[in-house]
């Protein structure tokens, strides 16, 4: 048996060990998802790092299904031409009636063959495709529901490119179908429907069911058994979406999930128990060069520096020598990943930082995509003033140097008043006078579409961290996944990792985070590189505390006030019931009194000290709620005292 297959599948429990390699001569897979090409959420990073392991060991008869984005293909994907006559004629077959289907390959570590199915170009055949469905499997899909209509039309263009695959090809192969997620499972039930000779395999990597229970503020992990889930779907009017994951869930000839928890709630929402769980792989070779480390990380780091000197221009005023870079980063759905406690904690980080004096700052990145229109035009200038500075230090430096030059080569030490003329200084004071800024840095680099009522802004208004220059946390919402051609931090998020401090991922519902696990892989590799510098101590839970834990109490998360009852975006946030909450009158002296009493300073690292503009003047009790996503309003953060103060309120 090849290498490869023995170290991802020995780990496995419910399979028997075999000593026959498995004959792929005759066998075509074909592994189907929304995320191929098409980053949503974890299940590109999936396929991505499974992609060179699984390609090693089936070679040509591998491919990948998704759907064409023109995004997407133009960044990551070469156009090709099929390479065997049966996929060329069934290609062609299939664009002759209609489809617009394209092959390629996926520019990404392993390059594999990707097939693209054009589904709004198929948009004509929505109405009769839904009509098929409704009366083949009786689900019914609703007008409005955009992300669910594509999904059947995704799903009858698989279903149709495998029928005609397998009528175009002379051979008759044995094909199998690995369909990820309910957006693709469509195709898997409409594979059964028609009976065609596939074998198929479903795997969820986490209910929908699950995420929207654990968004409305749900005991979940503890009534796992006692919910009524037709109920549940219906009242959140996902019901249409629920049956099409359970109809594929109960189709498959196997069914998977990728962890034991995700594989009992699935048992108990899903009502089929998964035949096996196969927990997602994470390339660790990537983290062998442990010798490399130290210098990867003071590269990317002063990547994210640049970025900052630009986004707080005009308001640099702390050391970036003693600055932390904290993020967040995952889908956006706001209390499932954890950003309701991040943004608490923060606020209560902050205000510690402030009592104690700390010269110490914390700049914390939330990379969750959201709805936006443009990049947002006080970001852009940022970075725009940066790079106009340094282009005017380069112009500067190389006069001065010229001049110190020829002022050796004649064997005379430069007269100091002479090496910078009138010109020279009417430059540097422009550039100064660029810097100069009235409101304070964007909390937001994007223009949001829904601002007043997006979460973590809500929350940011909310708690007051409004990046003031008396903040000594810093927040910076980067509602796009990270690129290396962005303009504004050109990076990709492994580099910027990499460059970063400290990842925070408090998530309630997470069936298979690969952030988390990013992470721990870095954290080993710096013990090993350096043990008198790092230690890493893996934490396992305790054998009597399985999986069930309560969701903690709406203090320290944020109030309902800034959580949405269902994943972000897809219901309306909710209302206080009690009103709007009344402003606790508060005092600083005496709150900062009664913090030095009860609670215990850190000890912070004694270090030479540097200017730093703390800014001591009183605070106003006023917070802004005007909707603008760069959230300038002069107004300086309540205590966590006042805020906890509000929420019993």
């Amino acid at each position: 048996m090849p290498l490869s297959r023995t170290l991802s599948m020995s780990s496995l429990p419910g399979l028997e060990d075999w000593e026959d390699e498995f004959d792929l001569e005759n066998t075509v897979l074909f592994e189907v998802a929304w995320e191929v090409a098409n980053k949503v959420g974890g299940i590109y990073t999936v396929l991505q790092t499974k992609a060179k392991v699984t390609g090693d060991e089936w070679g040509d008869n591998y491919y990948l299904v998704g759907p064409y984005t023109e995004q997407g293909v133009r960044t990551q994907v070469e156009l090709l031409e099929p390479p065997t006559p049966a996929l060329k004629r069934t290609l062609d077959s299939m664009n002759s009636k209609g489809c617009k289907v394209y092959f390629g390959r996926w520019l990404i570590e392993g390059g594999p063959l990707v097939v693209l199915l054009d589904v709004g170009a198929s948009a004509w055949a929505l109405e009769r495709w839904k009509g098929e469905l409704w009366d083949t499997c009786n689900i019914g899909v609703p007008w409005y529901d955009r992300e669910a209509n594509d999904a059947v039309l995704f799903g009858f263009l698989t279903t149709w490119f495998l029928g005609e695959f397998l009528a175009q090809n002379e051979e008759k192969p044995h094909v199998v179908a690995h369909f990820h997620e309910w957006l693709a499972g469509i195709g898997l039930c409409l594979c059964r429907a028609r009976r065609l000779p596939v074998a198929t395999i479903f795997t969820t990597h986490a209910t929908l069911l699950g995420r929207y229970l654990c968004a409305g503020a749900v005991d979940f992990y503890n009534n796992l058994e006692n919910f009524n889930v037709d109920k549940e779907a219906g009242e959140r009017q996902i019901y249409h979406r629920y049956c099409m994951e359970r109809a594929a869930a109960h189709c498959a000839h196997v069914f998977t999930t990728v962890s034991q928890i995700t594989a009992i709630e699935a048992q108990h929402l899903l009502k089929r128990k998964p035949d096996i769980v196969t927990p997602n792989g994470l390339n660790v070779k990537k983290f062998s060069a442990m010798h490399e480390f130290q210098n990867l990380h003071a590269q990317s780091k002063a990547r994210i520096q640049e970025f900052v000197r630009g986004h707080f221009y005009g308001h640099l005023d702390f050391n970036l020598d003693k600055t932390l870079y904290f993020f967040i980063a995952g889908r956006y759905e706001f209390s499932n990943k954890g950003a309701d406690v991040f943004l608490e904690a923060l606020a209560r980080l902050n205000y510690l930082l402030r009592v104690n004096g700390s010269e110490q700052t914390v700049v914390a990145f939330f990379i969750m995509p959201a709805r936006t229109n443009n990049f947002n035009v006080e970001t852009l200038k940022g970075q725009a003033v940066r790079k106009q500075l340094w282009d005017t230090a380069n112009t500067v430096k190389e006069k001065f140097g010229r001049k110190l030059y020829e002022s050796l080569l004649v064997g005379s030490l430069p007269d100091m008043n002479k090496m910078l003329d009138k010109e020279d200084f009417t430059m540097m004071k422009r550039a100064i006078f660029a810097t100069q800024r009235q409101s304070f840095p964007p909390v937001c680099t994007h223009n949001m579409l829904d601002d007043s009522s997006d979460p973590i802004l809500t929350t940011i208004r909310r708690i007051g961290l409004f990046n003031s220059s008396a903040d000594r946390v810093k927040v910076i919402f980067h509602p796009e996944f990270l690129s290396s051609t962005s303009p504004l931090l050109p990076v990709d998020y492994e580099e910027f990792v990499r460059g970063c401090h400290l990842g925070v991922f408090p998530s309630y519902y997470e069936p298979w985070g690969y952030t988390p696990y990013y992470m721990s892989a870095r954290h080993m590799a710096l013990a090993k590189a350096f043990p008198d510098h790092f230690t890493y101590e893996p934490h396992e839970a305790d054998a009597t505390q399985g999986y069930r834990y309560p969701r903690p109490a709406s203090v320290p998360p944020s109030p309902s006030l800034s959580r949405h009852s269902s994943p972000h975006q897809s219901e309306d946030e909710e209302e206080p019931r009690d009103g709007p909450l009344e402003e606790e009158r508060y005092d600083e002296d005496e709150e900062a009194a009664k913090d030095r009493r009860n609670i215990r300073a850190p000890e912070w690292p004694r270090r030479a000290s540097c200017t730093s503009s703390t800014g001591g003047s009183k605070r106003s009790n006023s917070v802004d709620t005007a909707p603008s996503s760069s959230i300038s309003t002069p107004s300086e953060p309540l205590s966590p005292a006042s805020s906890l103060g509000e929420e019993r309120n």
